[in-house]
């Protein structure tokens, strides 16, 4: 089963088991968290997209650790006139573990009586 979750504003797709490197959020190491908007889920090919969460969707992590990702190097430079300045960054990242995805199959409408 695979899943797409929104998550501090950006888009994921997990299935069980995945590992997540997501922008640091607040949660306690070791915390399991319940995540409900759930924009899409495919079960064996049964596909229900929310409008915009699927109603009863929802995804159970577990946090694995806080870290710092890979430093990242900024390098301005302004040809002939002798700007330059260089900078580095870490963000700040969670892991996340996907142990569950909850979802309810996609309801099949209702056919409509003629009369």
């Amino acid at each position: 089963m695979n899943a797409i979750v929104k998550i501090s504003g950006k888009q994921y797709k997990v299935s069980k088991g995945d590992i997540l490197k997501i922008n640091r959020q607040e949660w306690k190491v070791g915390d399991k968290v319940k995540i409900d908007e759930v924009l899409l889920t495919d079960n064996k090919g049964k596909i229900a997209v929310g409008d915009p969460v699927v109603k009863g969707a929802s995804i159970t992590v577990k946090i694995l650790e806080h870290n710092r990702d890979k430093k990242i190097l900024i390098y301005k430079k302004k040809r002939r006139k002798g700007y330059q300045r260089k900078n580095g960054h870490r963000q700040g990242i969670t892991l996340l573990e996907v142990l569950k995805i909850d979802a309810k199959s996609p309801a099949k409408p209702k056919k409509k009586e003629k009369k």
